[in-house]
């Protein structure tokens, strides 16, 4: 074989991590306007428009899995990764519980909440995501500067999936379900996001970054 051919895959797999977080980009702004935009549609539950994006948000969370893998598997990883990849799942999660503070989801109505309660739940958790990825994204820029490793731990991974739950379950809430058993359910999420993210925050905290 020529070796010229041989060199043909790699050159193509070294550009596919930052084409896929190239593509999960365009994917967030997406997903975040489709949220923004669904209150605007007429409908109470636009199911079609929300059900795209829940479906638009898995690919986007496949890709950052997918990514991953083949950077590490071939050797490709690059600064642009390094640095846009995080972000991009930042601004996704955060983003999305932001975007629901906005419009006002989840409504929370079979409790009866007034409306400041209601709004204190989602602004307050939308708040406390953005507070909590600002800390840890300072002190891993402090490690890193330093030569200090500061990957993702377990309780990390842990929020991240909470959170990524959290929005499959307004997204679904929203297009299909009404009954006090889902306001239950998007409650106690919402609780355990809550406590994980504090959790995970004080964990980094208590990190080595000297």
């Amino acid at each position: 074989m020529n070796p010229m051919e041989q060199e043909k895959p790699k050159g193509i797999i070294r550009h596919v991590p930052n084409a896929l977080t190239v593509a999960r980009v365009i994917m967030t702004a997406i997903v975040l306007a489709m949220i923004l935009y669904a209150p605007h549609t007429g409908q109470d539950k636009p199911a079609k428009l929300l059900m795209t994006a829940f479906v638009l948000f898995v690919i986007a969370g496949i890709t950052d899995i997918v990514d991953g893998h083949i950077a590490r598997a071939f050797n490709v990883t690059s600064q642009f990764g390094r640095t846009v990849d995080p972000l991009a799942d930042k601004v996704l999660v955060c983003g999305a519980f932001l975007c629901f503070a906005i419009v006002g989801r989840p409504l929370l109505a079979g409790f009866d909440f007034p409306n400041w309660a209601a709004h204190s739940i989602r602004w307050g958790l939308a708040i406390l995501l953005f507070t909590r990825e600002i800390l840890v994204q300072t002190l891993r820029h402090i490690a890193e500067s330093r030569g200090i490793n500061f990957g993702a731990v377990i309780s990390g991974k842990i929020k991240m999936f909470l959170q990524s739950f959290g929005i499959g379950t307004v997204l679904i809430g929203w297009s299909y379900v009404s009954r006090p058993w889902g306001d239950w359910f998007t409650l106690i999420t919402y609780l355990l996001i809550a406590g994980f993210t504090v959790y995970s925050g004080i964990d980094s905290l208590r990190r080595p970054i000297r």
